[in-house]
């Protein structure tokens, strides 16, 4: 398990650990009069994709356009694509080819 996302809202940290699948636990730590909530999980693209995180629903639904795709359309797709190299690297995963 891995650290998904931080939450600022116990409800909200609630929630999103309901979408996930596989492992999963939430923690709370305190700073000063602060309290984080901490989301640990198996990091896929699903849970990602799940939790709406990385502009991954955007890609879905620019891919099924992909036939149609206007300039704009395949620039947002680059920078979408772009961004997930880094969390692919930190999480030890692979952007799929068809994402591509």
């Amino acid at each position: 398990m891995k650290l998904i996302n931080t939450y600022d809202e116990r409800d909200e940290a609630e929630d999103a650990a309901e979408k996930l699948t596989g492992d999963k636990r939430l923690a709370s730590e305190r700073d000063g009069t602060v309290v984080i909530y901490n989301l640990f999980g198996t990091p896929t693209w699903g849970n990602f994709h799940r939790l709406g995180m990385y502009n991954l629903n955007e890609l879905k639904i620019l891919i099924e356009q992909r036939v149609n795709w206007s300039p704009t359309q395949q620039a947002r797709h680059a920078e979408i694509v772009a961004a997930l190299g880094p969390v692919a690297k930190n999480y030890g995963m692979k952007i799929p080819p068809h994402w591509l």
